[in-house]
């Protein structure tokens, strides 16, 4: 509906306006490889309720493309696969047709303001710090688990801090 579109647009222009996300890089934990798919620096947006995101780099050092085709978590209802998409002349976030697909030997990015994991119905509040449970169904039927570190993500406040800067609002 029109609430997830403004939602949408609101979440690209704050993620868009903020510096990058990458703090200190973070060791991934990650189950065995599932056909070379391996997880990288998976994160998640700390929120109290409703819905948050989660993003990460998948690699996929396997000889075939692999294709994620579901994720589920321990904190929320469901998992959809979000894509950022530009539908009459504004972007927004829809689910991902067809999955996510990790070329053999590359790496597919979810990020803030791209493809990003969408955590749907909240069970309890995702707060800085938490371990979330994440696992990735792939086209195969088979499953990759992983933990991701919640984060809080400040993006567009990140300059913008009270005690920075002289004067008032109007100089």
């Amino acid at each position: 509906g029109l609430t997830i579109a403004v939602i949408a647009a609101l979440f690209m222009v704050w993620a868009l306006s903020g510096c990058g996300a990458d703090d200190a890089p973070q060791a991934a934990q990650v189950s065995p490889p599932t056909g070379g798919l391996t997880v990288r620096d998976p994160w998640v947006k700390a929120a109290d309720q409703g819905m948050t995101a989660a993003f990460a780099v998948l690699v996929n050092s396997g000889p075939r493309d692999v294709t994620v085709v579901g994720a589920a978590s321990d904190v929320s209802e469901s998992v959809e696969l979000h894509e950022m998409a530009m539908q009459d002349g504004g972007m927004v976030m829809r689910e991902k047709p067809g999955g996510l697909t990790v070329p053999a030997g590359g790496e597919y990015r979810l990020e803030p303001g791209g493809d990003h994991l969408m955590l749907m119905g909240l069970d309890r509040p995702v707060q800085a710090g938490d371990q979330i449970t994440l696992t990735l169904t792939l086209s195969d039927g088979t499953t990759v688990e992983f933990s991701a570190v919640a984060k809080p993500f400040t993006g567009a406040q990140e300059s913008y801090q009270p005690g920075h800067g002289t004067g008032s609002m109007g100089d």
